[in-house]
């Protein structure tokens, strides 16, 4: 099964070296699962020309807001949305989670209650797991089609399933603790990020979290629905 990587975002440049791109990160995290992938750079217009042009598509993180006035950001969801009426399989990852939820009838804006960094606990059907989240946007307003699949107090629409068809979610499954840990520094280091909130998430990053049985859910619903196709 071949998987695309719609690019769109970028690694900080001083962690690129060390630890590779955005389609690097989920080529790793779905390594094992039969998958063959090819990445488009939608961030720099680089676009599929079609839909079935793969068997799957997952939409990476990225540094931008849904929202914004970024050229890249209209054909996007006119791609996801055409790739939603074709039933081609889809999953989204923080950026990806929002435009996703954007493009569906969902809304997307930056949190008032302000980030979610590094070890979180979410809510999920059949148990809690730990993920490693970067975000202060959020889907505030999800769309028609999708249901919940993992939330926190912090954010309520912190996994998105849409009848079989999508899914996606807000914090990094792709994203290793040493990452995680480098990225805060950076952040810290170049202002972005408040101290205390940077200090305090790499004070609680352990070397384990539940990124793994994420991975096998997304490869699980991209094999379920490539099979469903084919029935």
């Amino acid at each position: 099964m071949k998987i695309g990587i719609l690019q769109t975002g970028f690694v900080p440049e001083p962690l690129m070296e060390k630890h590779g791109s955005y389609s690097s990160m989920f080529e790793q995290l779905l390594d094992g699962h039969g998958f063959t992938f090819e990445t488009f750079v939608v961030a720099e217009g680089d676009f599929p020309t079609s839909v079935s042009s793969c068997d799957g598509w997952i939409v990476t993180g990225s540094a931008f807001g849904a929202y914004e006035d970024h050229a890249f950001i209209p054909p996007l969801e006119d791609f996801i949305r055409a790739n939603y009426k074709a039933d081609v399989p889809m999953a989204g990852i923080c950026f990806g989670h929002q435009i996703m939820a954007q493009a569906l009838g969902g809304k997307v804006e930056k949190f008032s209650g302000g980030w979610g960094v590094g070890y979180t606990n979410y809510e999920m059907p059949d148990k809690k797991r730990a993920i490693l989240a970067m975000h202060q946007d959020q889907v505030v307003e999800k769309p028609a089609d999708a249901n919940v699949i993992a939330s926190t107090d912090f954010c309520k629409n912190a996994g998105l399933a849409y009848r079989g068809k999508a899914i996606s979610f807000q914090p990094h499954p792709e994203f290793t603790p040493d990452y995680m840990r480098d990225l805060i520094n950076y952040k810290l280091d170049a202002g972005t990020l408040p101290k205390e909130i940077g200090e305090a998430a790499l004070e609680a990053i352990g070397k384990d979290n539940d990124s793994l049985e994420v991975a096998r859910q997304l490869a699980e619903f991209f094999i379920a629905a490539k099979a469903e196709k084919a029935a």
